[in-house]
C-alpha cells in the first residue's frame, strides 16, 4: 500500500478498520508512526475510531510491516500483496468486516484532526439506497474519509485483481451519494465542533506535519468529583489537551490506581493516550474507599 487509511463501520454490528500505508513515505518514515502529542498517528486514529463506533477496529498493514503499539482490542490484518495502494487495503479491510458489519467508514491515518462528529455524520448518510457516501470537502473528493458498504468487498477485490487501482473508478460500479460542505455542516454538532472540516486535513508533506503539530491542542472541559472535588476542585476547568494524560497533567493529577476518568459521561478509562477532541468533557473521579 502507498497510502495510510482507516475503515470503521456502524450498521447493525458496528465495526472499524484502519488501513495503514506502505513502508515508504515522503515524511521520511511511515506516517502511521509519526509522533502525535506523545502518541502516534495510527494509535490516535485507532483509539478515536474505537471510541466513536460500537464495534471492533482493525488495522490493515503491508506484508510484514511493523506497527507502533495499538490500543487494546484493536485487531491487525495483513494485505496479501504489497504496493497496490489503498484499493488493496480497502478490499482487505472490507473483507475482514463483511461478516460483522454492513457498512464501514474509510479514512487515512494521517488525519490528525479527525472528529467523531464527522465520522458519525458520514455514516448517518449511508442508507439502503446507496453503497457509498462520498464527501466533497472544499471542492475535493475524499474517498479516504468515506462510508462504504462492506458488500463491496468482492467488487473492490475484483478491481484489484485486474489492476484497476484508482479508487475513483470504484464509484462507477456502485450507488454513490455525494455530500458537500453544506450537507456535512447541516449537522449542528459537526458545525459547532469542526466548522472548517479539518477532519479531512492530512499531513502528506513534512511542512504539513509541522504546521499541524504546531496547532494548539483542543479545548477540553475538566471536572473533579468525589474526594478530588472535596480537595477544593469543584468548578469545571477548561484546558488544552490532545490526550487524557495531558488533561490530567494540566490539572495536576496522575492517572494511577486512585484516579479514573469518565469521558463524556460514560466511557471509563485510565489510558493516558486516549485521544481527546474539541467538545470533550472529562470527569476525574477518585477510586478510593469513601469516595
Amino acid at each position: 500500500m502507498s497510502t495510510d487509511s482507516a475503515v470503521t463501520g456502524r450498521d447493525g454490528p458496528a465495526a472499524g478498520v484502519v488501513l495503514v500505508g506502505g513502508r515508504s513515505s515522503r515524511m521520511g518514515e511511515p506516517k502511521a508512526a509519526l509522533e502525535w502529542h506523545g502518541s502516534t498517528l495510527v494509535r490516535r486514529t485507532a483509539a478515536l475510531l474505537a471510541r466513536t463506533v460500537d464495534g471492533p477496529v482493525v488495522v490493515v498493514r503491508a506484508p510484514g510491516q511493523p506497527l507502533p503499539e495499538l490500543p487494546a482490542g484493536v485487531a491487525v490484518v495483513e494485505d496479501p500483496v504489497e504496493g497496490l495502494g489503498p484499493m488493496q487495503g480497502i478490499a482487505t479491510g472490507l473483507a475482514a468486516l463483511s461478516d460483522r458489519a454492513l457498512v464501514a467508514f474509510a479514512c487515512s491515518t494521517d488525519l490528525p484532526f479527525l472528529h467523531p462528529a464527522y465520522v458519525r455524520r458520514v455514516l448517518a448518510a449511508l442508507d439502503a439506497d446507496v453503497d457509498v457516501v462520498l464527501p466533497h470537502v472544499h471542492g475535493r473528493r475524499q474517498p479516504l474519509a468515506t462510508a462504504y458498504r462492506t458488500a463491496l468487498a468482492p467488487v473492490v477485490a475484483g478491481m484489484v485483481a485486474h489492476r484497476q487501482l484508482k479508487l475513483t473508478k470504484l464509484f462507477d460500479h456502485c450507488r454513490v451519494r455525494r455530500i458537500d460542505d453544506a450537507a456535512l455542516l447541516s449537522d449542528p454538532r459537526l458545525h459547532a465542533l469542526d466548522p472548517a472540516l479539518d477532519s479531512v486535513l492530512n499531513v502528506n508533506e513534512p511542512d504539513h506535519y509541522r504546521d499541524a503539530r504546531a496547532r494548539p491542542a483542543p479545548e477540553i472541559t475538566v471536572q473533579h468529583y468525589g474526594l478530588l472535588a472535596a480537595a477544593g476542585k469543584h468548578e469545571p476547568t477548561m484546558v488544552e489537551a490532545a490526550t487524557l494524560g495531558a488533561a490530567a497533567a494540566a490539572v495536576g493529577l496522575a492517572l494511577d490506581r486512585h484516579v479514573v476518568a469518565a469521558l463524556n459521561g460514560d466511557r471509563l478509562t485510565r489510558d493516558p493516550e486516549m485521544p481527546l477532541v474539541a467538545g470533550d468533557a472529562i470527569a476525574f473521579l477518585s477510586t478510593d474507599a469513601g469516595d
